[in-house]
């Protein structure tokens, strides 16, 4: 490969720790922005962040940049890979469209949170507070001194339970930045402040003292009032709702815990007639290993001997057991759910197709949504304006001549309902969320740029020959002369004659004959000759059996059914026994059982269909005219294909390209979405933006609408996390919001924005329209 240039870029993934909210996402992507020539991509849901940096630009720079901005960062180990390889941290971007090469990190999706010493605060932080918001929310319940105990069960929450806030609003400070923690180490530093001033010389400590509560903060009459309950609420809820949001942000990295489970850890290798267990990173490609019923397939692989039924559901989304033997070639993770197969690993470590969905799944999950940047910008100044408004509040109540505790209290609610976190939420959870429901329907997608494609997409340009037919010359149909020898006579003679073929036309009249019956042997052939543009003959049991292209002269029944043929697109041979036409077998490609419903789904959904293949005009009509599609472009070249989609482009489409061969490899990434069919090359699928694992075009309609789906699920996490803090400040500027009712507020609007997005991983893909399947 040579040596990279000094100038190469590369890209690193590092674990961020300690980011809290969106401020934390801006301030980190800006101190790496400031390195020369360096881009980052935080992601608050995952803790990760994607660097693009020169190659003199170390990961160890990295890191210490990211520290020095007050937070944690690691370069995640990479997993053990074979020889066959790249292990990695940093790959050149050059090398393949997503500049990654590693199996990626997949245990857990969101940065491996350990969440037991969170509960553990939460609950021991939940014992103290209760008893406190009780007795000061229920004055009849206020026993004599019971300020004092509420006092000693207040002043650890206030210490120990709101620690992290405390250290991570001190580590900001001496980075000269602010963060949600530092709205809430200061909300519960002054609630608690207040109320030991109170309690000490605010004559709040008198034994027969009585508070009363109220849900939006009173005068003084002449006693300072406690804000213990603030001062233990702040903590408890706002502890509880990040609790929640980890759980929860754990349950969108579903898609890729699952694909890693599907990892095989050891492998039994055959050599010299022997067999032994190996671990799966020993294994390399050429090797045979052998798969027992109810075992996962190690790696990529071809079935070298033995018959099996392959459940390939959890890898491809395929439904039902796919028959396979000899030849077959299976993916690592299926699951072998018939008999003893031994396989020939063609693909290993990163180059599997587990490791490359796996890929696929966690850049996405990487991106950002244009929305999404605009929301982490916001955060990035919210939290200072919030500061300098809760000062201005506390001096313009107490300028106004306002009560001193009146004039605290506003001030402390202003920092604790401020809720940067819901920004910094709103669009990487339901990114996470949809990436993973698409991988399990078989949609793979690059990022959030590719979502909103699908979004906008109201023209699509599709390939013919794989994309929406099935791309495997096979027989069509079987004419046969009434009164002759008959079709299964027929079949067999010339499926006899034609295995001495090597033209592809000749290859499926011979599979197709071994088929019809099976099991069946085909008898052997004599004095074979081929006749160049004209077809074959040879001796089939003492009979001239030949299969030639038409000619005159044919029966009425034969020369009907080629005229039928040439509307078709189908290649028809005549098969001649003796001399005597016999029967007219029609040839050619197959349109999938999907494509019909496929397009007619993209129509409904406004989305404009295209033909455009480099197939004669005759086939490409007949599939057109098959699938109701309008337009249709044949004869196109690779270029051709691209100047196609510059000129839609032209017209105001927004246009995807859906393909599968290196052909279609330019018109790909010309396109506003280039869209890769899962069997195709893997050339057509590195260019393509959306790639349909199964290879079932159907599921584009799913996409598209799950494409759609997720970006209004975005749109509402948005409305409300902006409109949240619109609504909430302002009252608590004015004084219309206690403290303690605050923090329920800011702790409930992230959790709102996490549930919501959660929602898309039970989202099903509506059933296809009745009609017309053929």
């Amino acid at each position: 490969m040579g040596a990279e240039p000094a100038t190469a870029l590369l890209v690193t993934d590092l674990t961020v720790g300690g980011m809290t909210c969106g401020a934390c996402v801006s301030r980190v992507e800006k101190k790496l922005g400031r390195l020369a020539g360096v881009t980052a991509t935080v992601n608050l849901a995952t803790g990760k962040a994607r660097v693009t940096h020169p190659a003199d630009i170390g990961p160890g720079e990295l890191v210490a940049t990211v520290e020095k901005a007050g937070y944690t960062a690691a370069v995640p180990a990479p997993p053990p890979v074979t020889a066959t390889a790249s292990a990695s941290a940093s790959a050149p971007v050059g090398h393949g469209r997503r500049g990654q090469h590693d199996v990626p990190e997949a245990a857990d999706g969101d940065g491996s949170e350990d969440l037991r010493p969170e509960r553990d605060r939460l609950v021991v932080t939940a014992l103290l507070a209760l008893p406190v918001l009780v007795l000061s929310m229920v004055p009849a319940l206020q026993f004599r001194n019971w300020q004092w105990l509420c006092f000693a069960l207040a002043a650890p929450v206030a210490v120990w339970s709101s620690w992290p806030f405390h250290v991570r609003a001190a580590r900001g400070l001496r980075h000269s930045t602010a963060t949600m923690d530092t709205l809430v180490s200061l909300g519960v530093l002054a609630s608690f402040s207040w109320s030991a001033y109170a309690l000490f010389l605010g004559g709040a400590g008198d034994p027969r003292t009585r508070m009363p509560f109220t849900l939006v903060p009173s005068v003084s009459d002449g006693v300072a009032h406690l804000y213990l309950e603030a001062a233990v609420g702040v903590p408890l809820f706002v502890l509880a709702g990040r609790f929640l949001e980890a759980r929860a942000r754990h349950g969108t990295g579903a898609a890729l815990r699952s694909l890693a489970r599907l990892a095989a850890k050891e492998v039994s290798v055959r050599e010299n007639g022997t067999e032994r267990l190996v671990a799966i990173e020993e294994l390399r490609a050429g090797q045979v290993f052998a798969v027992r019923p109810g075992e996962r397939f190690a790696t990529d692989g071809e079935v070298v001997e033995g018959s099996s039924a392959v459940d390939p559901s959890l890898v491809t989304g395929e439904t039902g057991p796919v028959e396979i033997g000899p030849g077959s070639a299976v993916t690592g993770g299926a699951v072998n759910a018939g008999g003893l197969l031994l396989v020939r690993a063609t693909a290993v470590g990163a180059d599997t197709r587990l490791a490359r969905i796996t890929r696929l799944v966690t850049d996405a999950q990487a991106g950002k949504a244009r929305a999404q940047r605009l929301a982490d910008t916001v955060a990035g100044v919210f939290v200072p304006v919030v500061l300098a408004l809760a000062v201005t509040t506390l001096g313009f109540w107490l300028g106004a001549g306002a009560d001193a505790q009146a004039a605290v209290t506003a001030c402390v609610a202003v920092l604790v309902v401020a809720c940067p976190c819901a920004l910094g939420l709103a669009t990487p959870t339901a990114l996470m969320a949809a990436t993973g429901r698409g991988a399990q329907l078989g949609v793979l997608v690059t990022g959030p740029q590719a979502l909103e494609g699908l979004r906008h997409v109201d023209a699509v340009v599709l390939d013919k020959t794989g994309t929406l037919t099935s791309g495997r010359t096979a027989v069509a149909a079987v004419t046969a002369v009434p009164g002759g020898l008959g079709r299964e006579e027929v079949v067999r003679l010339a499926g006899a004659v034609e295995q001495g073929s090597e033209h592809p036309l000749g290859r499926a009249v011979a599979a197709y004959a071994r088929r019809e019956p099976p099991g069946r042997p085909l008898p052997d052939v004599s004095g074979f000759t081929a006749l160049p543009g004209r077809g074959v003959r040879g001796r089939v049991e003492g009979r001239l059996v030949e299969v030639l292209a038409p000619d005159d002269g044919l029966p009425a029944e034969l020369a009907d059914a080629l005229a039928a043929a040439g509307t078709t697109a189908r290649t028809p041979v005549v098969v001649r026994v003796d001399g005597t036409a016999e029967a007219l077998i029609e040839i050619g490609d197959t349109v999938r059982p999907g494509s019909y419903r496929a397009v007619e789904r993209l129509r409904r959904l406004g989305v404009r269909p295209v033909l455009a293949t480099g197939d004669r005009e005759a086939p490409a009509t007949a599939v057109a005219d098959a699938l109701r599609i309008d337009e249709v472009h044949a004869r196109r070249t690779p270029e051709g294909k691209a100047e196609l989609v510059r000129d839609l482009r032209e017209q105001g489409y927004r246009v995807a390209v859906v393909g599968d061969g290196v052909n279609d490899a330019a018109a790909l990434a010309g396109a506003d979405l280039g869209i890769a069919m899962g069997s195709g090359t893997d050339v057509a699928i590195g260019a393509a933006d959306v790639t349909l694992v199964r290879g079932d075009i159907e599921t584009l309609a799913d996409a598209v609408l799950l494409a759609r789906r997720t970006l209004s699920t975005m749109r509402v996490n948005l409305v409300w996390a902006f409109g949240y803090n619109a609504v909430t400040v302002p009252l608590a500027m004015v004084g219309l919001l206690d403290p303690m009712l605050a923090a329920l507020a800011m702790s409930a609007s992230s959790v709102l924005v996490v549930a919501n997005s959660l929602r898309l991983r039970a989202w099903q893909p509506p059933s296809a329209p009745r009609g017309r399947t053929r």
